[in-house]
């Protein structure tokens, strides 16, 4: 069965972006061919194909499939090393600082990080939810990640670590607790205090993306409380961020959204707490001395003062070592 490979290096990148390439490399995903051949459906000549082919062959995009002896003629046949491409090069800005890429779950802690971290780190955010975070991390896309996840069993976000890292030393770091509940507009004009309150007609939901631990502990909650998804006005909604989240509330597209206290008092808008939760980042141990700051620095007084000061957080476990 062909598989699926991903493409990492510059150099292959370079070579796909002749359209011809990829058109021929295409062509070979679908199956082997000869020049000739290849020649005959691009309606180009032998010579042009050979050039194209071998500068192909030499990133390693393509390979000799085999050769046939036809009466006296020898055929050979050409086949992609991969069924498809899946292309992922991470272009980081040319500095002299060390760049660390954060993959996760949004956090508005992560700023004061990433503002105190100015001068000695660049630190860059792409906020994915936590499952896919997760993802990132393994594949090697980011350097750290960061999860609220609720396990079956009660316990937050090492179950999941343990099976997304069963073959790789990881740390698990906390970075602080937070209390997530329902932000509503100034005054509650909806009388929105519960989940199940969401169904009523006129109440307009958003959403948060699938694989954010956001989303997850709603359906979870929603399963639960017995109550379809398809009752509330705006489930299929969604947005990335606490903060875009709030944003739709306060800008009157929403009436309600399941968010950090710390988004809504960003905003301005009224809170009915639900829950609190332990943030964890996630990183490999080999990238320990790397993030070393960014690990010092949240284990400081100054992050804990910036961070309380945003409402909605607990501090006093921020930088504690979870075993995994």
């Amino acid at each position: 069965m062909p598989n699926v490979d991903s493409m990492h290096s510059f150099e292959s990148i370079k070579v796909l972006a002749d359209a011809r390439r990829l058109e021929v490399l295409r062509m070979l995903m679908a199956s082997p061919a000869t020049l000739t051949q290849l020649g005959k459906r691009l309606k180009r000549s032998a010579a042009w194909i050979r050039h194209h082919v071998a500068a192909l062959e030499r990133v390693g995009l393509v390979q000799l499939h085999e050769t046939r002896v036809v009466g006296r003629a020898t055929e050979k046949y050409y086949r992609a090393a991969a069924g498809a491409l899946l292309l992922e090069k991470l272009v980081l800005p040319k500095t002299r600082l060390p760049v660390i890429i954060f993959s996760g779950s949004h956090d508005p802690a992560l700023q004061a990080v990433a503002d105190s971290l100015g001068q000695k780190q660049v630190f860059l955010t792409l906020y994915v939810g936590s499952l896919n975070g997760l993802t990132n991390l393994r594949q090697g896309v980011c350097h750290l990640s960061g999860i609220h996840l609720l396990d079956e069993s009660g316990e937050y976000n090492r179950p999941f670590v343990r099976h997304f890292f069963a073959d790789r030393e990881v740390e698990l770091v906390t970075l602080a607790y937070r209390t997530q509940g329902l932000m509503v507009a100034p005054g509650n004009p909806k009388s929105v205090r519960r989940i199940q309150d969401l169904p009523r007609p006129g109440t307009r939901f958003v959403n948060r993306n699938v694989g954010s631990g956001t989303r997850l502990w709603f359906d979870r909650e929603l399963h639960r409380s017995g109550i379809g998804s398809q009752s509330i006005q705006g489930y299929d909604l969604k947005v990335s961020t606490h903060t875009l989240a709030a944003s739709w509330i306060k800008t009157g597209k929403a009436d309600a959204a399941l968010g950090l206290q710390a988004a809504a008092h960003q905003c301005g808008l009224d809170f009915v707490p639900l829950f609190e939760e332990r943030y964890d980042l996630v990183l490999p141990s080999e990238a320990e001395k790397m993030l070393a700051p960014f690990l010092d620095f949240i284990q400081t007084s100054a992050f804990r003062t910036s961070v309380n000061a945003m409402t909605g957080y607990n501090t006093a476990h921020s930088g504690e070592f979870i075993p995994v």
